[in-house]
């Protein structure tokens, strides 16, 4: 695995800056790696590895830099928990960490280095310097991991009885024995409504 400054250099292009949550996500991916013996994510060891993120933040980002997973590979999952935090999933060995971010980095950025006064610099040159048990909170963890979440599983499709539109990877609901989308089933969860025509943007 490439060094720090290197793998942040990365990150910065990739995400189009760096910030304080990209050093502690290459960190954490850094970390989660280590513990699971994985020393090239995103080589010879690239099919080992299923991480799941709690944030849509910029360490998610930098994760993803890290190791290579990504969503369209099936291989990163976001779990929307708005936690600093990652699961990193040895597909090979079964065997998972869960890491987190402590709320104490903060202060410990803080008093390591008092002299900055712009917060996201003070923790950005923070991070890169404090040591591990410092930044983070690790745990060995279960991971049921369905057949369905791996990377390169293709499952069947349907198309949804109402909408007409085609379902992969079984995420679908059956009600009065017909398939039904997600967004059908439960139109009120939606994260989109449909306009009218009266409603559509002209041109």
């Amino acid at each position: 695995m490439q060094n720090l400054d290197e793998l942040l250099e990365e990150a910065e292009i990739a995400h189009g800056h760096l910030c304080a949550g990209q050093v502690l996500g290459v960190r954490m991916a850094m970390l989660g790696c280590a513990r699971l013996g994985i020393s090239d994510p995103r080589g010879k060891d690239r099919k080992r590895l299923v991480i799941f993120v709690e944030i849509d933040r910029c360490a998610t980002d930098a994760i993803g830099v890290v190791t290579g997973c990504r969503l369209g590979k099936r291989a990163l999952k976001f779990r929307d928990w708005g936690k600093m935090a990652a699961t990193f999933v040895d597909l090979e060995t079964g065997r998972a960490v869960r890491i987190s971010a402590r709320e104490s980095s903060k202060e410990a950025a803080r008093q390591l280095h008092p002299e900055i006064e712009n917060r996201n610099q003070q923790q950005m040159l923070a991070y890169r310097e404090l040591p591990e048990n410092i930044l983070f909170a690790e745990e060995w963890v279960h991971v049921a991991l369905n057949a369905r979440e791996f990377p390169g599983h293709k499952g069947d499709r349907v198309v949804c009885a109402v909408c007409g539109e085609g379902i992969n990877y079984e995420r679908y609901t059956v009600r009065d024995g017909q398939k039904l989308c997600l967004g059908c089933a439960s139109p009120e969860e939606r994260y989109y409504q449909t306009l009218s025509n009266t409603e559509k943007p002209a041109g």
